[in-house]
This record gives structure tokens, sequence and C-alpha cells, in this order.
């Protein structure tokens, strides 16, 4: 399988002509004569038919060919099956739910607002810490682990977080485990204290803002109901500017009100933030907040804006990095990992305050997906394979997707919220994932092509 596809280059005022291989990863750039010869064979046309010189044809036909024979294109398919696994299964990841409950109101809160479908507690350390132990007892061999800390907002919560931290500090020693903490926060409580400690232990910390001030705060008002963009940006500039080159990012969500988000990735790299994600909303299409498929092309040219505005940022000395664009062509995911995805329900679980076990953070407290208790030390092995099962390798729209391995199938959650299905992604994140993945590959190819030429 292959995958033609133009890419602007800004920079040069040219377009690169590109072919994705897609079982070995190889990307090539072609003229644009090869370009059209490939991108009718993908569509399965004659390519004898693309009107140009048969001759040219030909010759771009056996240049393919001699590709083939080294297996940069038209590679088969791996001989592996990801879900011939043997029970139980490890699992190496884990989400708590420190908190139930959140000080702001984001209207487009999948989690209701903090509470999800149930009511508003914190997790106490009893829980936390039976969580954290069957982490240990399932992890088998595994030696590095990673543990979400999650909410609503976890800094409501913050004597268990550092409750949590302290034991898993202490398993790290007893089991010779090594646990990489990262947080999830919306910033509103986010103290000095609470920096300087977050800095130290955290592995990676996720800060939530979506961006313009008007943006933020029609869609991400406090508890009172008033805007928390002022009250949010100080504390997350000043974690920025303390954090130096650890990980985190600056995490936003784009709804319909701001189809423009490219203003809002500039607002933030302005602000000399480094790392940004920015996501569209995943809602229902009644809510006044979706995506809807008349927004699709709208969306889809502003990755082509966002993907120049990297490029010309980097040209300029600004560099900065957007989540979505990021690609390592070179050391990136194992085969396994391209083909399983996140490992939801199978290497990763969440676990509620009150001690229940599930997929991920956005299948808590969904009817059917209960996975066990920590404080009961149950666990259904079943429901774990049956999300083993559930890959690229088994879902029938990702098999001959060429984005496959970029996207793991995408998000689980996702495609059950809009299809009722696991199995069945979600054809508009399918859609703006294909988008993003061209505009990364371009901009990686165009990177490279120009470090070849300092």
């Amino acid at each position: 399988m292959i995958h033609a596809f133009k890419f602007k280059d800004v920079i040069n005022d040219r377009w690169l002509y590109l072919v994705l291989d897609v079982e070995s990863g190889a990307i090539h750039e072609l003229d644009e004569s090869a370009f059209i010869v490939a991108r009718n064979i993908e569509l399965g046309l004659d390519p004898l038919q693309s009107g140009q010189n048969e001759v040219q044809v030909h010759e771009v036909l056996a240049e393919f060919e001699q590709l083939r024979n080294l297996g940069m294109l038209y590679t088969k398919e791996h001989a592996y099956k990801a879900n011939e696994q043997t029970y139980p299964q490890i699992i190496k990841a884990m989400c708590l739910h420190v908190a139930h409950d959140c000080n702001l109101r984001c209207k487009y809160c999948f989690a209701s607002t903090g509470k999800f479908k149930g009511e508003r507690m914190l997790m106490q350390m009893d829980v936390a810490k039976a969580a954290l132990d069957l982490l240990i007892a399932r992890s088998g061999t595994r030696k590095n682990l990673e543990v979400d800390l999650f909410g609503g907002e976890p800094l409501l919560n913050f004597a268990a977080v550092e409750g949590i931290v302290s034991y898993g500090r202490q398993l790290e020693k007893q089991y010779g485990k090594v646990i990489r903490f990262t947080i999830t926060t919306n910033a509103l409580d986010l103290t000095a204290e609470r920096m300087s400690y977050l800095n130290k232990e955290m592995h990676n910390v996720v800060l939530s803002l979506d961006g313009r001030k008007s943006v933020h705060d029609e869609l991400r008002p406090t508890a009172s109901g008033s805007g928390s963009f002022e009250k949010i940006l100080p504390n997350i500039l000043a974690f920025v500017a303390m954090r130096g080159e650890k990980e985190y990012y600056v995490r936003g969500t784009f709804t319909n009100r701001n189809l423009d988000f490219t203003q809002d990735v500039k607002f933030l790299s302005e602000l000399c933030i480094k790392q940004i994600s920015l996501e569209p909303v995943v809602l229902p299409t009644s809510s006044p907040y979706a995506i809807r498929t008349e927004h699709i092309s709208t969306v889809l040219e502003e990755y082509d804006r966002l993907s120049e505005f990297v490029l010309k940022s980097r040209n300029a000395g600004k560099w900065f990095n957007f989540f979505h664009f990021m690609l390592d062509l070179e050391n990136g995911p194992c085969l396994h990992k391209r083909i399983i995805g996140c490992g939801a329900g199978t290497e990763y679980v969440a676990v509620t305050p009150d001690g229940d076990i599930y997929p991920c953070h956005q299948f808590a407290d969904e009817p059917g997906f209960k996975m066990g208790n920590v404080l009961t030390a149950d666990f259904n092995d079943s429901l774990q394979q049956t999300f083993n099962e559930c890959n690229i390798r088994t879902k029938e729209e990702c098999k001959a997707c060429w984005a496959k391995y970029f996207c793991s199938g995408g998000c689980a959650a996702n495609a059950w919220k809009s299809n009722h299905n696991i199995n069945l992604p979600d054809k508009t994140a399918c859609i703006f994932e294909r988008k993003r993945t061209e505009c990364a590959l371009g901009i990686n190819v165009l990177e490279k092509l120009n470090s070849n030429k300092v």
C-alpha cells in the first residue's frame, strides 16, 4: 500500500510531491510526473491513462519496481498478530482519577464537569494504594511504569497527589521499578509551592489552556461562572519558565467557535510556550460546540495554515513543537505499539475514586466497561482480551487506511461515543488524523531536506 500526496514548501514557494510506503514507512520525493503515476496507482487507475508520456510512465514504473525489490515501496504487511497474548496480560500504565470534581465548568467537558456519571468525590489513600499495588502486581517483569494523575481537577486533592507519589517511591525501591508520574491540571490552583513540587516529581505535566482569552473564557468558566483565563495564564507561564527543558504540554481544545485555531497556537507560541497541543472537541452533533460535517473542510484548510505557521516560525528561529505534527521516523514506536495504539483496556487502565477499574479515563462510569475494583482485587480478563483484539489488524476501517500506523486505529472511547462500537472509528476523527499526518510527514521531510543543504 502507498499514499501519494502534495505538501506546500512555503519557505521555497514550491510543492513537494511525496509518496509514503505504508508498511516500510519509507517516504520518497518524486517529480510531478512520477507523482501523477503513483497517485493513479493508489486510486486503482491505469497509470498509462495518467496523461503522461507513455515512455516516461514505463520509466517511472521501472524505478518503482526497483524500489519494490529494495523493500522500500509496495512492501508487504508484516506477519505480526497483536492479539496473540497470554492472560493475564501485563499492565504498565494507570490513570488515577484523584478527583471526580473540578473548579471549572467547561462547556464541552466529556467528564460532565468533573463528576463523570456519578457523584463528586475525591480519591482516598486506601484506594490509591490498592491501585498502585495492582499496577505492581500486574506489571510482571516490566520495569518502567507510568501513572497519570487525573480528574476532574487533581489539584483539588493535592494531599492525595503527594501521598500517591510518596507511596509510589516506596514501591519503586521495594520492587525495583521506575514509576513516571504525569499530572493533568487546569492550573487554577497551581501555587508556587505546588509548581515546585510538580516540577520535581512529575515526568510530564499537562496544563490546560484553550488559547486566546476570548476563546478560553467562553468555554472554560470557573464554578462561579467567571472567566478563568486571567487566573490561569500567569500560573502556566510561571510553571513553563520553571520547567525549562523538562517535559510538559500546554493543551487546548478547539470547537466550532474557533475554527481559526492557528491563531490560538500562534498566541501560545508568542508567549514562549514551546510544547503545544490543540485538539478537536469530540461532542454529539447536537451540541452547539460540536465540529460537524459542514466544518470539516474548514478544519482541513486550517491544518494547512497551521503547518505553514510552524514552518515559518521555525525558519525564523522561533521553534516550538505542535503535538500532532510530531513524528520520529527513525526512532518511533515499535510495530506492536503502532498496531495496538495507547493500550487502553490492555496495558493501560483507569481507576476511579471508589476503586472501579475502566479501560481508560474516558470510559469511567460508562455502563458495561467496568473491569473490576482495586479494593476487591477482582479483574475482568475477558474485557481486557476484548480490547486487546481491538487494533488495526482487526478493524475493517483501518486495514485499508494508509495512516493506520500513525494513529494506531484511533481512540476507542471516541469510537464508542460516536458509533457504540470500539472497533468502528469515528469518521471525522479519521479525516483529521489523515490530514495531520500528511502535514507532519511534509514538515518532517522538508526539514530533513533543508538540514542536508547546510
